[in-house]
């Protein structure tokens, strides 16, 4: 322990946290849970709300009137590309901006030409063409890598919509780096580590590994230098470990910083930070340095710049994903392993930010649920709930019994642990069309193109078999499923040879745990078809070609949502069944499998790639959103559809399950308290754990 970091630490509780990198002990040892209500909050200072009227009266109106306000054409990103831009003069409380101007997006070719390209000229700008011939000519990208390697297959699946979403022109995603580590240790120690620790095998013979794991360890390394020189143009010197709150917040926003400069993923979760800053606001407070306005005041100015982050996106991207989100999800709450809550004060004040600043979806603030969290808490989490529509609600027991107490969320429902997991993002398999390739023998309903080879139509005129379809249907999947694992062990290949995140990976433990996150969509249409196949009667009707383009059924069948287990164990049967056939499969870097039941909002754009269905669901329309009922079919009330999603076995989808209610203030009672008290209630009902909680996802089956 050095002098620095002997009066950066002082007044906290040592332990392991100060002989090795372990920022969970460090919270355990020194965090103090809140029990308490909403009281003690402040509103937001002039300066907040200074800052944030001049960015939405100079930058955010223009913004929403031409999509993308500005591009840098000229600079390539990186961690230190950009000299230090400023909201206003004002924007000094946390400071740091992705490029030199406020909204400003820059080019992130590593990942691909053709999409930097294409959303310059959607903007209506050009791109400098040194910068083009460099990525086009000299350097190779990750995009250009993958369709190297892509398989017909591959590309036909592709092609036809069946697999969409994939992250091989884009940065993938889902990795939180755990940004604390800057503010407890200062960038310093963490380079001194990752050293040791590319010297660790150093006198080992040769192997892929070995220089795979050297050659990265550099590349950390480099970017951990890169961190200081970003924070040095901001007048900060982050060499060594924060000294107060202030700092705590700066330091670490910093590093998250770097990642959003150098990466686009699909998703860039900032991770689990309350209890973290808590223990400096607390410490702070103490000391008499700090009051609960300023504290305030540093929680609304580290949120606005979250806000206000950026990626350069072409149209179509922004259709599959419904906008522009980028999932800065802010995980919070929950419990301990030792049973104590991890609610603060500071979880307070991370919700007071959609009071002072008003509602926004980024950051993603996602509030780890249970029934036991303290009453205070959970009222006032209603409470904006129910004023901003803002605040997503996970499972906190069976995320802690898979993922242990400093777990958070890395897109919208993909837990890991915190600085030692990432994940092979995956997007999604359309389960749903699977179903209609096996009525039709691997040809598109849409197009009517043969896109998989050697699998015979069902024949004839009706009524559909249950047996006979279930088995095309496995048949199908095993070609789906084998085609779209293919797709993500090549994506993940070339990501890590040309796009590798560096800053994110040089804040994890060198010895990580990998999963590898598929996913399907469609889920509740595959349930309530078979279900009409197994339970009435279904009839194809076919084109001129022989094609089924649509189907006629008679008679009642269960449908999913309505806590029916006729329906709802279909559903878990097919949720299990392509998970089975996941596991089957090697994995890249040997990756643990999982699978989310999720499609964010990529079910509009696989409906409009898909035909009819026997359920009913018509041609081009949109799926229903991750694990939801069709929509309108759930007539039982919404503690039916929690209960059909609930039979979904949570090992056979440990990368979330996603279901999506909508629910006005005025369903929820007459007065305030009466809609906080009722809407607490259905929480707590809705996120009982189950019995099936022991599997360990760290170790695979």
């Amino acid at each position: 322990m050095t002098t620095a970091d002997q009066k950066a630490w002082e007044g906290f509780a040592k332990g392991n946290w100060c002989d090795e990198i372990d920022v969970r002990d460090f919270i355990q040892l020194n965090y103090t849970p809140y029990e308490g209500d909403a009281s003690f909050l402040a509103g937001p200072t002039e300066k907040t709300l200074r800052v944030w009227n001049t960015l939405e009266e100079k930058y955010l109106s223009e913004e929403r009137k031409v999509r993308i306000l500005d591009i840098d054409t000229d600079t390539p990103a990186d961690i230190d590309a950009f000299k230090p831009g400023y909201i206003c003069e004002d924007d000094n409380v946390i400071v740091g901006l992705q490029t030199d101007a406020p909204l400003k997006r820059a080019m992130m070719p590593n990942g691909g030409w053709r999409m930097v390209e294409t959303a310059i000229h959607e903007a209506g700008m050009e791109y400098n063409p040194e910068v083009k011939k460099i990525f086009t000519k000299y350097r190779k990208t990750h995009n250009d890598a993958v369709f190297d390697i892509y398989t017909p297959r591959i590309r036909a699946a592709r092609s036809s919509h069946i697999i969409t979403g994939l992250p091989d022109a884009y940065g993938r995603g889902r990795i939180i780096g755990d940004y604390r580590r800057v503010a407890l240790y200062g960038v310093d120690h963490l380079i001194a580590e990752k050293q040791k620790d590319k010297d660790r095998y150093a006198d080992q013979p040769f192997s892929e590994h070995w220089a795979r794991y050297r050659e990265e360890h550099s590349e950390q390394i480099k970017a951990l230098k890169k961190l200081k020189n970003l924070a040095q143009s901001y007048g900060y010197d982050i060499s060594g470990p924060a000294t107060n709150a202030h700092e705590a917040v700066q330091w670490t926003y910093f590093g998250y910083l770097a990642s959003v400069k150098s990466q686009d993923g699909a998703a860039m979760s900032i991770g689990r930070l309350s209890g973290f800053f808590d223990i400096y606001f607390e410490r702070d407070l103490k000391n008499g340095t700090l009051d609960e306005s300023g504290a305030q005041e540093i929680i609304d100015a580290l949120v606005i710049k979250l806000r206000i982050t950026r990626f350069l996106r072409t149209i179509a991207y922004d259709q599959i994903f419904s906008g522009d989100p980028y999932w800065a999800t802010w995980s919070d709450a929950g419990f301990g392993d030792d049973g104590r809550t991890l609610v603060t004060k500071t979880s307070f004040r991370l919700l007071q930010t959609l009071v002072n600043l008003g509602p926004a979806p980024e950051p993603n603030i996602t509030i780890f649920w249970d029934e036991n969290l303290p009453r205070g808490y959970k009222e006032f989490c209603a409470r904006i709930s129910i004023e901003t529509s803002s605040i997503q609600y996970e499972s906190d027991p069976q995320i802690r019994a898979h993922w242990g107490d400093d777990a958070a969320i890395a897109c919208c429902v993909s837990p890991m642990k915190v600085g030692k997991q990432m994940q092979f993002f995956g997007a999604r398999v359309n389960a749903a069309k699977a179903l209609l390739y096996a009525i039709n023998g691997g040809r598109d309903e849409m197009s009517g193109k043969q896109v998989m080879e050697g699998y015979e139509p069902v024949q004839g005129d009706g009524p559909l078999d249950f047996d006979d379809v279930w088995k095309r249907y496995e048949e199908m999947l095993d070609w789906v499923v084998g085609t779209y694992v293919e797709a993500l062990n090549i994506i993940h290949y070339c990501h890590d040879r040309y796009a590798y995140e560096s800053i994110e990976m040089a804040l994890h433990d060198s010895e990580i745990i990998r999963t590898m996150g598929c996913g399907i969509a469609g889920l509740s249409i595959v349930a309530d078809s078979l279900a009409a196949i197994k339970y009435a009667k279904v009839y194809p009707i076919r084109d001129e070609t022989g094609l089924v383009v649509d189907y006629r059924t008679e008679g009642e069948f269960p449908t999913y949502g309505n806590d029916d287990d006729r329906a709802d164990d279909i559903a878990a049967t097919v949720v299990h069944t392509v998970m089975d056939k996941i596991r089957a499969i090697p994995m890249y870097r040997d990756a643990i499998p999982t699978q989310s039941v999720l499609t964010i909002t990529s079910n509009v754009v696989y409906g409009k790639a898909t035909g009819s269905f026997p359920s009913g669901h018509q041609k081009g329309t949109p799926f229903a959103p991750g694990a939801n009922p069709e929509n309108g079919i759930d007539t039982h009330g919404m503690v039916a559809s929690m209960l059909s999603v609930g039979k979904l076995d949570y090992n056979d989808a440990l990368d979330g399950i996603s279901l999506t209610n909508t629910i006005t203030p005025q369903g929820l009672g007459r007065t305030q308290q009466e809609q906080i008290t009722n809407l607490v209630g259905i929480l707590d009902a809705g996120f009982v754990p189950d019995d099936s909680c022991a599997y360990d996802g760290t170790k695979g089956y």
